[in-house]
């Protein structure tokens, strides 16, 4: 038996196709808000348990960042290395047909990108199947860079609240891929100095600031960060340590842990990556004073575009309501915060108030 509660799940559904062998679960957590959200990840060891906590992360991020989705999310269980990714996605969406797209809107996930939801719409002749699609489907792709975007207005917000001027203040970012380019790139059209970017090989620190367009150079032609021109080089984790205003985790999970919160000289931590830290340590950071922006709230750019993309709104229209959203719910997050309540879980009060008005309705 799994566990329930008064928001759900509404729906398990393991499923198997006998022509692809997909085998696989869908959790649909809550569609009181709208028919449910949530990628798809393919992964060999996924559990039904950790799909639905997925699942209940997606009812609480989509009820936040103010769009009609519910929650849901699904895990096919496989080695995107050796099997046929195409018949496997195909056979899952055939599979869980019945859902779709009244309970169920799919997304790309772990292992699962624009390539996968083209299938996933084709195998049921159905673009509203899934939302990540290629552009020419009528997608509006992360390259585009919603979620970055987002996490750079969400950072906006939380200055004004900490009492600094985003115009020359430092900052530090975790990660350089599509989520840490983009927040770097907005943020320095805000006049951020960004001092320093990590990416596997190591940091880049340089207290000057790095420019942007250098700072993608130097990653396509040299594979790393860490060769910017002038910038030290630094170990991937010394990039939280450092003296700045602001830090970015925007990669891997639990990058911030017992072994360095208490390193952290940042006045802001904003959380562009899903679960950077525990929430026992966000605890903590606000004990000494640091302002922790959570996930769920500034990264929330990519459900938006997903929900621009499913009504069939333009690129224009999905940066206008990112925007718009994201600064919205940061605010809303950061008023109702107080010195009992940190803002994760003045988010989610705001969150599960939102769904259990619509589950009254």
């Amino acid at each position: 038996m799994h566990a329930t509660d008064e928001f759900g799940p509404e729906r398990i559904v393991q499923v198997y196709d006998r022509k692809s062998g997909a085998r696989g679960v869908l959790v649909v957590d809550n569609t009181a808000i709208g028919p449910g959200k949530g990628g798809i990840r393919m992964v060999p060891d996924v559990t039904t348990q950790e799909v639905m906590g997925l699942a209940r992360a997606m009812t609480w991020k989509n009820a936040l960042a103010g769009i009609p989705f519910g929650g849901a999310k699904s895990g096919i269980a496989a080695d995107p290395r050796k099997v046929d990714k195409a018949q496997i996605i195909a056979g899952f969406a055939r599979a869980i047909a019945p859902y779709i797209p009244g309970m169920y809107i799919a997304g790309p996930d772990m292992n699962t990108t624009e390539k996968e939801m083209a299938d996933f719409a084709n195998a049921l002749n159905n673009p509203k199947a899934c939302t990540g699609k290629p552009a020419s489907m009528g997608g509006l792709p992360h390259e585009l860079g919603s979620t970055g975007f987002g996490v750079a207005h969400s950072t906006k917000v939380a200055t004004e609240f900490a009492k600094l001027n985003i115009s020359g203040a430092t900052v530090a970012i975790e990660g350089f891929g599509n989520v840490g380019t983009f927040t770097m790139k907005h943020l320095a059209q805000m006049g951020a100095k960004i001092v320093a970017i990590s990416d596997s090989k190591g940091t880049a620190y340089l207290q000057t600031g790095l420019d942007y367009q250098k700072a993608m150079d130097t990653k396509a032609q040299n594979g790393t960060i860490t060769a910017y021109p002038g910038a030290n080089g630094l170990k991937s984790e010394e990039l939280f340590s450092l003296p700045v205003d602001i830090v970015i985790p925007g990669a891997r999970p639990n990058v911030i842990h017992e072994g360095n919160v208490g390193s952290i000289r940042a006045k802001l931590v904003i959380e562009a990556a899903n679960i950077p830290m525990k929430p026992e340590l966000e605890e903590q950071l606000a004990k000494r004073g640091i302002l922790v922006v959570p996930d769920f709230v500034a990264n929330a750019g990519g459900v938006i575009s997903s929900y621009v993309e499913h009504i069939g709104g333009t690129k224009e229209q999905m940066f206008k309501m990112v925007e718009e959203k994201v600064t919205s719910n940061t605010k809303q997050v950061l008023s109702a915060t107080t010195a009992a309540k940190n803002p994760r879980q003045a988010a989610l009060e705001i969150a599960r108030q939102r769904v259990l008005d619509a589950m009254k309705k």
